[in-house]
């Protein structure tokens, strides 16, 4: 009697497709990220509107199907790696635990092949300024002082305009901002049309208090399109981190370009409570450039219009995070600047710091 291998022949073959097919797309991204005519082609007629699509889809479920999927995969895969563990000791086949490794390995490649078609794309393709035409040069100590003036004297009037509880902390419902979330941009829009898409609501996530923990306000997700937003982090601040995150799904990929156009958003909206969140956002930004450059001037602003509300939002933020500062947070870190520089953002995680010279040029003609 014959023994039948030709399903064991289409099993190597489907293992061996599972590892060079990635791979073979993942080579492909390197050979092709250079070409901004192929990568706008691909983000503006594939990409963008199947994120989209898929935003609108998962926003039936009020909770974050990213963070649901990517806690079934993190958890699929210890689960496999155990048992594969379990099994080589158990059956003593060496040859078995390689193959359970391999599959593994498939999964991730899988997942990096995805990441690198279905968002890196949008990093080599024109940035928002370039589609807008907003230049963002290089500013004086002067004009980073009369902007972060402008921003101090709007938040500290805003200040005691929003809910607050009895001890004077920002008390606004966190859902009612999502719900509102979408309206936002109807302003901004008028201005910079690129921005302009259906808009999808914004989720939080379950698990928050991990994402501070590594440091992170939100996620954009583009394998289901959902903004994702931390709420553990201090409250006066979700807000614009809201902004944020919608901002990618607008396609605004650059972290410098998607604080500012958060921080525009929420600015020139009709809704008090993101107003002032944007200009608070706004304000830590420009504190961090302009006190290492100038600190006179910015304990002059500080002095001068530091409220009571608005020192108790600004204290809150910074007790928060310094209480969480760990060696999670730099490893974390860390690998998230080593992402942004693999992928042409050469400032990497200090490209946060960079929205200061867009805040100053367009904010600069408000003053």
């Amino acid at each position: 009697m014959k023994t039948k291998t030709r399903p064991a022949i289409s099993r190597t073959w489907l293992r061996l497709g599972a590892v060079t097919l990635p791979l073979a797309l993942m080579i492909l991204f390197q050979v092709l990220k250079g070409n901004q005519g192929v990568m706008s082609g691909w983000v503006w007629f594939f990409m963008a509107p199947l994120e989209r699509a898929l935003g609108r889809l998962w926003s039936i479920f009020p909770f974050s199907v990213a963070e649901l999927l990517a806690a079934l995969f993190l958890t699929g895969c210890v689960v496999w790696l155990v048992r594969a563990v379990v099994l080589v000791f158990r059956q003593k086949k060496p040859l078995l635990f390689l193959r359970r490794l391999l599959a593994l390995a498939s999964a991730w490649l899988w997942l990096w092949a995805g990441l690198c078609w279905l968002w890196n794309a949008a990093y080599y393709i024109p940035s928002f300024a370039q589609r807008e035409g907003l230049e963002a040069a290089p500013c004086s100590t002067e004009e980073l002082a009369a902007v972060t003036e402008y921003f101090a004297r709007q938040a500290a009037a805003l200040a005691p305009q929003v809910p607050r509880d009895g001890e004077g902390h920002f008390a606004a419902q966190l859902p009612d901002c999502f719900d509102r979330g979408p309206e936002i941009y109807q302003n901004l829009i008028l201005e910079f049309p690129s921005l302009d898409i259906k808009p999808v609501k914004a989720k939080s996530l379950y698990c928050s208090r991990l994402q501070s923990i590594l440091g992170f306000t939100g996620v954009y997700f583009p394998f289901t399109g959902e903004a994702n937003v931390n709420i553990d982090a201090p409250a006066c601040l979700v807000p614009a981190t809201i902004a944020h995150e919608m901002s990618h799904q607008r396609m605004v990929a650059s972290e410098l370009e998607a604080n500012f156009v958060g921080i525009a958003a929420c600015t020139s909206c009709d809704d008090v409570v993101f107003q002032y969140s944007g200009y608070l956002m706004g304000l830590i930004q420009l504190c961090n450039a302009l006190y290492p450059a100038d600190p006179d001037a910015w304990r002059a602003i500080s002095g001068q219009y530091f409220n009571q509300e608005l020192s108790i939002d600004w204290q809150d933020n910074n007790q928060y995070w310094e209480a969480l500062r760990s060696p999670v947070e730099d490893a974390a870190e860390e690998m998230y600047d080593s992402f942004l520089k693999s992928n042409n953002q050469e400032l990497g995680i200090r490209s946060y710091g960079a929205c200061v010279d867009l805040l100053v040029r367009y904010f600069g003609e408000k003053v």
